[in-house]
């Protein structure tokens, strides 16, 4: 048995809300790994474009590699993406807005394609013109219960995200009755509360 340190949620610059825009994902990879993380999901608002880029930097890079078209800073590079991979696992995952402006993580395992996330995000309501912008204000989309199943059978984990804060299911102060909380809180197709 082992212990693993792990953050399933984590937003990348394609978040509107990104406090760092400029950062780049090699720089998340190496911020987590000096934290000593083992496990990372990119979380962002109701997209999958953040992992989306990474994996396409690193496949630029390694068609460069096998054209022998590669430069020595991208060749170091590419030597920096592997060495952080075999570190650490980063699954593709969303933040996903349900109505009431309620937030949901959907994990997914590594193999995922990210088509398949888009798919499931247009299909929960998120408009494909909004599908790259990373916002957490997408209007109206899919209840709560409906979200989880639906994440659920697309093969993730569903986590309630900041239960009892702002956005959080749980959210004091919101007006909805116990019997909604209890439903939004102890679903079948809900697997944690964060």
């Amino acid at each position: 048995m082992q212990w693993y340190s792990i953050d399933l949620h984590l937003h990348t610059p394609a978040s509107s809300d990104f406090q760092q825009p400029d950062v780049k994902y090699i720089e998340i990879l190496q911020r987590a790994e000096a934290r000593g993380l083992d496990m990372i999901a990119f979380t962002d608002h109701n997209t999958v474009a953040g992992y989306r880029k990474l994996q396409d930097e690193i496949h630029q890079l390694e068609l460069l590699e096998r054209l022998n078209r590669i430069l020595p800073e991208e060749q170091s590079r590419l030597h920096e993406y592997r060495r952080l991979f075999d570190k650490l696992l980063i699954l593709p995952a969303f933040e996903f807005t349900a109505t009431f402006g309620f937030h949901i993580l959907g994990i997914f395992p590594p193999e995922t394609p990210v088509r398949e996330l888009e798919h499931l995000l247009i299909d929960l309501n998120i408009p494909t013109e909004q599908l790259d912008l990373g916002s957490a204000t997408v209007g109206a989309t899919t209840d709560v219960l409906t979200a989880y199943r639906m994440i659920d059978e697309a093969g993730g984990i569903v986590i309630a995200a900041h239960a009892n804060s702002n956005n959080g299911i749980a959210m004091r102060g919101f007006p909805i009755g116990g019997q909604t909380k209890i439903a939004y809180t102890q679903d079948p197709h809900l697997h944690a509360l964060e």
